[in-house]
């Protein structure tokens, strides 16, 4: 459409704006940019949260089983010491390990133990936490008592976003505390 200089000039550049695509690209990605970048945060997010999910597990197993076990077997003459972490033969110490490729994992996890090398109440071994106070855990008593004992590994951490995303001062994603708990018999 061609415009002539006349009073049809200001009709003319209107309808060229309004048929003109140069800036309905732009648009679309100042729109959408956002939306995939908090998708992109989400998306690490959750997938941290599956990580240390099977972290988690993965310690309370392991420092169950090595708590009846040992480093060395069935035929292990000693109970492994249950903590402190800085002992590297600790129980404690063996589910810190496993927790190490978390984020801030030494300062959120707490380790609760409950083995016979601490003692026993009835049927019921004692009980030790070791890291940051948390939540404590009573231990079942074996059904087969005084024949097994039921040694138990909570493990407790809580899970802060690697991305923190928040709007206005309000967290998108809050911290979470994950709990695993291992409960093994152990023969007396």
């Amino acid at each position: 459409m061609r415009c002539r200089l006349t009073h049809q000039q200001s009709d003319c550049v209107r309808t060229r704006l309004l048929h003109s695509s140069g800036g309905q690209s732009l648009l679309e990605i100042a729109l959408i940019l956002p939306i995939l970048i908090l998708l992109m945060g989400y998306v690490i997010d959750f997938g941290y949260f599956f990580i240390a999910a099977a972290n988690i597990t993965s310690a309370a197993r392991n420092a169950a089983q090595y708590s009846i076990m040992g480093y060395q077997g069935p035929g292990q003459t000693t109970i492994p010491p249950a903590g402190p972490t800085s002992a590297i033969s600790s129980v404690a110490a063996s589910a810190m390990a496993d927790m190490t490729s978390l984020l801030d994992s030494s300062t959120t996890t707490t380790v609760q133990i409950c083995t016979k090398s601490l003692g026993m109440s009835g049927n019921i071994p004692n009980c030790s936490s070791y890291g940051p106070s948390g939540s404590s855990y009573t231990p079942d008593t074996d059904p087969e008592a005084p024949t097994f004992v039921l040694q138990r590994v909570d493990v407790t951490y809580t899970v802060q976003p690697p991305v923190p995303m928040s709007f206005f001062s309000v967290s998108l994603l809050p911290s979470l505390n994950f709990h695993r708990q291992v409960s093994m018999r152990a023969m007396d």
